[in-house]
C-alpha cells in the first residue's frame, strides 16, 4: 500500500477538524452581525454599505477565508522549516514600523498600504509561536536541559514585545506575554508563574491601598508584608518537611507583630518599616541556617521569594510613575481609586450600562439605546462585547463565552493529539492568545481590568486582527489535518 503524500489536499480537506472549522465560521459571522448592530446608523440607515465598518469587514472576512484556503494548500512542512526566517521578517518588519507609520493617537503601529492599513503587531503572534515552536522542536532541546535555553526561549519572547512596546502599543505587547503558559505546559517551573501572580498582586495592593497607616505603614505595603510572612511560612513547611521549622518561623512573626502593636496602642512610636523589614530580614537568616543544617536546597527559594516580594514593592511606586498619565489614570479607574466618569472610565461605565441594561434576553437587535446612541467610544472595536450584551442580554453574552470556550477547549485537544513536538508547543500558543485575549478583552469591558486596547478575536472590526487569528487558526488545522501522513511515515 503506498503511503499517502504530505501535502494532498484531499487528504488535508478530509482531515480537517470540522468541529474547529464551524466554530470559526460562527464566531466570524457573528462579529459582522454585531459590528454592524453596533456602527448602525438610524439617520443613514441602510441594509450593507462597503463604506461602513460591517461592508468593510464582510470584505475582510472574504479575504479571510480566501487565506484560510491557502495556508490549508500549502505543504505543513514548509512552516516548521520556514519558521525563523518567518520570524526574522516579522522582527524587522516591527523595527521599522514606528519610523513608517503615522501617528494615530500616540501610536505608530499601523502601515498604510494603499486604501488599507494593517497592523504588523497582530501578524508577530503567528510568527513568534511558530519560532517558539521550532525552537522546542530542536533536537534533543529541553527548557529544564541548561538555562541557555531559557535564554533563547524567553529572547524569541521578549523580542516582539520590545518592538512593539517602541510602537506605543502596550497592549498589543501584553499580549505575548499568554506565552508564558506555553513555557510553564513544556517544563517550566509553578514558581515562575506563582511570582508572576505574586507580582500582580503586589503591584494591585501596593498602588491603591497607599492612603492609610498601620502601626506607621502605609497600608498597601503592610498588607504586602503581612502576605510575605505568611508566603515564608507555608514555602518553609513544604520545603523544610518539618512542621517545627514552620512553626517557629510563625512564632516569630506573630510575637513580633503583637509587640509592635502593642506598642503602637501604648503610644509609644517606633519605626514601624525598618522594625518590620528587620523582622523578614532575621526570618530569612534563620532559614538560611535550616537549610544548611537539614541540607535543604530548596529553601533558599523561601528567602528568594522574601527577597524578590520586598524588593518589587518598593519599586513599584517607581514602576507606576513611569506610566503615561492616562495609562495611570486607567488603572487607578479598574482598581476603584478613581471614578473619572466623564474621563478615562467613561468607556467601562457606559459599557458595564450598557450590558446591565440588555437584561437576561436583551433589548433585540438593534434596539440598544446606548449603543445605538453612540455613549460607548470604539464600541465596533475594542468595546463590541457591551453591544452583544445590551441587544442579545446574557443569553448573547452566554453564547459568545460558550463559542469561546468550545474554541479553546478544541485547540487544546488539537494540541495534545500532535505526533510532533512543533505541532503541540504551535497549539498551545494558539490556545494561549485565545485564552488572553478573551479574559482581558472581557475583563476591560466590565471594568475588571484596565483599558488596554486588546480586540474580541472574530467579533472586532480590524482587518489586521482578523486576519491574524485566521493565520494563527488555520497553520494549526493544516499542522492537524496532516498528522496521520507523518504517523504513516
Amino acid at each position: 500500500m503506498p503511503l499517502p503524500r504530505r501535502n494532498d489536499p484531499s487528504s488535508t480537506f478530509r482531515n480537517l477538524d470540522w468541529p474547529t472549522i464551524i466554530i470559526y465560521l460562527i464566531m466570524v459571522l457573528a462579529g459582522m452581525v454585531s459590528i454592524y448592530a453596533a456602527s448602525y446608523d438610524f439617520d443613514n440607515a441602510s441594509m450593507l454599505s462597503y463604506d461602513e465598518f460591517s461592508g468593510k469587514q464582510l470584505r475582510w472576512i472574504g479575504l479571510s477565508l480566501c487565506l484560510g484556503v491557502v495556508l490549508l494548500l500549502i505543504d505543513s512542512r514548509m512552516y516548521e522549516t520556514y519558521a525563523f526566517p518567518i520570524y526574522i521578517a516579522v522582527v524587522v518588519l516591527l523595527a521599522v514600523t514606528p519610523f513608517l507609520a503615522h501617528d494615530i493617537k500616540g501610536s505608530r503601529s499601523w502601515l498604510s498600504l494603499g486604501p488599507m492599513s494593517l497592523q504588523p503587531a497582530e501578524f508577530a503572534k503567528f510568527a513568534t509561536a511558530l519560532a517558539l515552536a521550532k525552537l522546542f522542536s530542536t533536537y534533543h532541546f529541553s527548557l529544564n536541559a541548561k538555562f541557555g535555553n531559557y535564554v533563547k526561549a524567553l529572547s524569541i519572547i521578549f523580542i516582539p514585545i520590545v518592538l512593539i512596546l517602541l510602537q506605543n502599543e502596550t497592549g498589543s505587547a501584553l499580549t505575548f506575554m499568554a506565552l508564558f503558559f506555553v513555557l510553564y505546559r513544556e517544563g517550566m517551573s509553578g514558581l515562575v508563574l506563582f511570582t508572576a501572580l505574586l507580582s500582580v498582586v503586589i503591584f494591585v495592593v501596593g498602588i491603591k491601598y497607599v492612603e492609610n497607616t498601620i502601626i506607621g505603614i502605609p497600608t498597601g505595603e503592610f498588607i504586602v508584608m503581612i502576605m510575605v510572612m505568611i508566603i515564608m511560612v507555608a514555602m518553609t513547611a513544604v520545603y523544610s518537611r518539618r512542621l517545627e521549622v514552620a512553626r517557629n518561623l510563625l512564632f516569630w512573626f506573630a510575637g513580633t507583630g503583637i509587640v509592635e502593636y502593642i506598642l503602637d496602642l501604648c503610644g509609644i512610636e517606633i519605626p514601624g518599616l525598618p522594625v518590620t523589614i528587620g523582622v523578614i530580614a532575621v526570618a530569612c537568616i534563620y532559614v538560611v541556617i535550616e537549610a544548611i543544617k537539614l541540607r535543604r536546597p530548596k529553601l533558599y527559594v523561601t528567602v528568594a521569594t522574601a527577597i524578590f516580594s520586598l524588593g518589587f514593592l518598593f519599586s513599584v511606586g517607581a514602576a507606576f510613575n513611569h506610566l503615561q498619565p492616562h495609562q495611570q489614570m486607567r488603572v487607578k479607574v479598574a482598581l476603584g481609586m478613581v471614578e473619572d466618569l466623564r474621563g478615562a472610565g467613561y468607556n467601562v461605565n457606559q459599557s458595564t450600562i450598557a450590558i446591565g441594561s440588555g437584561g437576561f434576553f436583551g433589548k433585540g437587535f438593534l434596539n440598544g439605546t446606548q449603543t445605538k446612541l453612540k455613549y460607548v467610544p470604539e464600541q465596533h472595536t475594542d468595546f463590541i462585547f457591551c453591544t452583544i450584551g445590551e441587544e442579545e442580554g446574557f443569553v448573547g453574552t452566554m453564547f459568545v463565552t460558550l463559542l469561546f470556550l468550545g474554541l479553546i477547549l478544541r485547540v487544546i485537544k488539537i494540541g495534545e493529539r500532535q505526533p510532533t513536538t512543533f505541532g503541540r508547543v504551535y497549539a498551545y500558543c494558539v490556545a494561549s492568545y485565545f485564552i488572553f485575549h478573551f479574559c482581558i478583552n472581557i475583563g476591560m469591558v466590565i471594568g475588571l481590568c484596565p483599558v488596554i486596547g486588546i480586540p474580541l478575536p472574530f467579533f472586532s472590526y480590524g482587518g489586521s486582527s482578523l486576519w491574524g487569528f485566521t493565520i494563527l487558526l488555520f497553520i494549526l488545522l493544516k499542522i492537524d489535518a496532516t498528522r496521520k501522513n507523518i504517523l504513516a511515515y
